[in-house]
């Protein structure tokens, strides 16, 4: 795997913050429900995962950093950091192993070989003698990986994403299971199912479920309010009426008071989305006053009244 800074396009000195956006970036581009026809793109996708995964982790990043495991989370080589003492270079410029037969003939005062391999290989600090070679022992080994993770993406209703309803999705498995939607969901926002993907040696991996807030007819979402332009007919306008509102709650009644413009943005509190902070935004509700179907009526009872004032004054014109 390659470097997870350079996968991801970030320095090595990049926030929290600069990661996750980094990776809902190439989370939208790369999802193989976008690239159907590009097998190339869930290649990508799944190491996007495995990087943003490595370092959202604060321990692992900086085991990473320090050279302490490798950009899969598996030990660093245990020769790391050995330098030059020999480099394993036959006579003739070939590479190869250490060989017990390299060093026949080596003798020193201050170096004990075999108590540095015993160190490599897991001899505990009892050495073998008598020609037993320390070659034989296997070094640490990796523990077992986990299987893939599996990427889902769900479209939520937008009443439904406003209101945290739980919403059902069906699994690779053909299992369905219910999803508790978090606060502040949005496009873009992902839920991990622990244990939900492929199954390996080091146990399963985890399903990815990416949401998308689907849009509504006449709702529309700014930020935590959602809004909602209200059609009045001119007599409401003049002299007042209750009108029923819709709203992502059900429907309420709202008290319009005589000769109200249009225009007006009326507050309907709490009838948002919930944000991460676990408070409701509001409902903001827009005037508008819709001219009847038939003018000429309206035209006649108007005929000899007409309106002196400027409401465009404020305009400067």
């Amino acid at each position: 795997m390659a470097d997870p800074y350079a996968i991801l396009g970030i320095s090595r000195t990049a926030s929290e913050k600069e990661i996750k956006s980094a990776y809902r970036k190439l989370a939208k581009e790369l999802h193989p429900d976008r690239n159907k026809d590009n097998p190339k793109a869930a290649e990508k996708f799944s190491q996007a995962t495995n990087a943003y995964d490595l370092l959202s982790d604060k321990d692992k990043r900086a085991q990473f950093d320090r050279g302490e495991i490798d950009a899969e989370g598996n030990p660093a080589n245990p020769f790391a950091g050995m330098g030059g003492g020999f480099s394993g270079r036959r006579a003739g410029g070939g590479q190869s192993g250490f060989r017990p037969e390299d060093f026949q003939g080596f003798q020193s005062d201050d170096v004990d070989l075999g108590d540095i391999f015993d160190g490599l290989f897991g001899g505990g600090g009892t050495r073998q003698r008598g020609g037993g070679s320390p070659f034989g022992r296997r070094g640490p080994q990796p523990p077992p990986r986990k299987g893939a993770d599996i990427a889902y993406r769900l479209k939520v209703p937008f009443i439904d994403a406003a209101t945290m309803r739980d919403q059902r999705i069906t699994l690779s498995d053909g299992k369905t299971i219910d999803l508790k939607l978090p606060a502040g969901v949005e496009d873009g926002t992902q839920m991990r199912l622990k244990g939900k993907g492929e199954r390996g040696a080091g146990g399963a991996g985890d399903g990815i479920v990416t949401l998308s807030v689907d849009n509504h007819a006449f709702f529309e979402r700014d930020g935590n309010n959602v809004r909602l332009d209200l059609p009045l007919t001119l007599d409401e306008a003049v002299h007042g009426a209750k009108v029923k509102v819709p709203t992502v709650d059900g429907p309420v009644m709202l008290t319009i008071k005589p000769g109200m413009s249009g225009g007006t943005v009326m507050r309907l509190t709490g009838k948002g989305f919930t944000g991460k902070n676990g408070k409701r935004g509001d409902q903001l509700v827009k005037l508008q006053i819709a001219m009847p179907d038939d003018m000429e009526e309206l035209a006649s009872r108007l005929k000899d009244w007409k309106d002196s004032s400027n409401p465009r004054d404020g305009l400067g014109v």
